[in-house]
């Protein structure tokens, strides 16, 4: 007669409860994904706006232009500033075809963020309702990520020196 192999129960037990002990510890890992896909799209859209911000620069300095001229980026006049970094797409016309530098407001930090990201970026507005909430404060446009409250997840672009961070607990 031929003996039947098989697993024995205590092999069947051991599994399991290495399984277990698997699972035990992965599962936190895995259930915090959410607040790592925010933190990730936060960074994200910090990056690409500091690399549209430097490309606006290099545009304005390649192109000489100064406080209130435009740069055009794929069809989109930019208004940069003294320090040449982007502040607006909207300017009330000077004598001599220049344009008067806007003061800083939301509304002007909503119109650089979609002028320099333009395709893909995430909404931004002054108001709720976006992915962003934009604010000013003195030189620094700071966007708030809305989609994860109440974590409070920011951008800040500095309009004097073309610093982006975030502040992205």
């Amino acid at each position: 007669m031929k003996r039947q192999a098989g697993f024995t129960i205590i092999e069947l037990v051991v599994v399991i409860a290495l399984l277990g002990i698997l699972a035990a510890v992965a599962l936190p890992r895995f259930i915090d994904v959410t607040t790592d896909a925010h933190r990730a799209s936060v960074q994200g859209s910090a990056g690409a706006l500091g690399a549209a911000v430097a490309l606006v620069k290099a545009q304005a300095i390649v192109k000489n232009v100064g406080a209130g001229d435009t740069v055009a980026i794929d069809g989109t006049n930019i208004i940069v500033n003294g320090t040449r970094f982007p502040v607006s797409t909207n300017g009330a016309v000077i004598t001599g075809g220049t344009t008067a530098v806007p003061a800083l407001s939301a509304a002007t930090c909503v119109a650089t963020w979609d002028a320099v990201l333009q395709a893909s970026a995430p909404s931004v507005a002054a108001a709720a309702g976006s992915d962003y909430l934009a604010t000013v404060s003195g030189t620094i446009c700071t966007y708030a990520y809305q989609n994860n409250l109440p974590t409070v997840r920011t951008i800040a672009y500095d309009t004097n020196n073309g610093d982006v961070s975030t502040t992205n607990p």
